[in-house]
């Protein structure tokens, strides 16, 4: 059996006006599914740059992206076949910056939510799990201390 194809992914987060803990979601561009940024693997960039650049591209965010992920899910990738599994390797990004122009902003929308209504918006099971989990490993005072 092939190998399961593999993707990365940033989960952009940011502290709001109260000090709690937000997370960017976007749509997809076909079937307007709330996910994180995703896409391929690069063979110029290491996967969490590459996540750092889907970042950018689909949500018009940058900002320090830990280099260690800090999870990963799994769905069912539609193609003109049909359906397939694709692996995808998540890396937090601590947005320091949010362009008003970006790549793909006339194709997605993006939002900033708590992290129980990200969890409650995406589809994936495996991924909302990966967001609620954000409660438990990334305390907010840390986020804004930690380096990448």
């Amino acid at each position: 059996m092939p190998k399961e194809p593999q993707q990365v992914a940033a989960l952009p987060v940011r502290l709001n006006a109260k000090g709690q803990l937000e997370v960017l979601l976007v749509t997809t561009r076909q079937s307007r599914r709330w996910v994180i940024p995703k896409g391929w693997r690069s063979t110029r960039l290491s996967d969490a740059d590459a996540a750092a650049r889907e970042a950018q591209e689909e949500a018009g965010v940058t900002g320090k992206l830990l280099k260690k992920p800090i999870g990963s899910y799994s769905y069912f990738k539609r193609e003109d076949e049909g359906f397939r599994p694709v692996k995808v390797t998540v890396y937090l990004l601590k947005v320091q910056e949010q362009q008003k122009r970006w790549k793909e902003v006339d194709e997605r929308k993006r939002r900033w939510l708590s992290i129980s209504r990200a969890a409650e918006l995406v589809q994936e099971p495996s991924l909302a799990t990966v967001i609620k989990r954000l409660k438990k490993t990334v305390a907010p005072k840390r986020l804004l201390n930690t380096k990448a």
